[in-house]
């Protein structure tokens, strides 16, 4: 238990885990809702909660972990930049903090998660446009294959306007510009 706590009295230290708990539970199922497993966002909620860096043997045993497991969600909060990797003054285990910007985790997080979707989708447009384009230009007498590709890169083209205002987007989250529009609450 932390020495911050230490002071309380059980019903005190009981009703404190229990408002943390709530708040635990509800980042593990918000982060369930974009595709990061409940446990881990129940180890990010844990670490929030934590008053300074702490070792996967610390989150392993408060959390019932295991290890491994431990080591995953580590990793994948890592990945999102949602927690940092420190260094323990006397000690050679790996030290984990929480990032405590939560506007930083919420752009770091779509910007990694759209920027790749965003890339993927993007190639394939402009892979079926060009397709699309070369077929036309085989037959073009074809009245009836140049309508129909003639729809179809429409459809793409609107498709890649929409991609590359996804992407206006991203870069306005990596750079902190959306907050302009919209800004932090203070």
């Amino acid at each position: 238990m932390n020495e911050e706590l230490d002071g309380l009295t059980p019903d005190q230290l009981g009703s404190l885990l229990k408002s943390r708990q709530r708040v635990i539970d509800s980042i593990g199922k918000n982060m369930d809702l974009y595709g990061i497993t409940l446990s881990i966002g129940h180890l990010y909620g844990y670490m929030y909660f934590q008053d300074g860096p702490v070792t996967l043997d610390q989150m392993s045993q408060t959390m019932g972990m295991s290890k491994t497991s431990m080591s995953t969600g580590v990793r994948t909060l890592l990945d999102l930049k949602m927690i940092d990797k420190v260094w323990g003054k006397g000690s050679r285990k790996d030290f984990y903090e929480v990032v405590p910007d939560w506007h930083q985790n919420f752009s770091d997080f779509f910007s990694i998660k759209w920027r790749k979707a965003v890339d993927g989708n993007m190639s394939a447009l402009e892979r079926s446009l060009k397709e699309i384009r070369a077929l036309r230009e085989s037959d073009p007498d074809n009245e009836q294959l140049h309508n129909l590709t003639l729809f179809d890169e429409t459809k793409i083209i609107e498709a890649l306007k929409y991609y590359r205002w996804l992407e206006r987007l991203i870069d306005s989250l990596e750079s902190g510009d959306i907050y302009n529009f919209i800004p932090k609450e203070e």
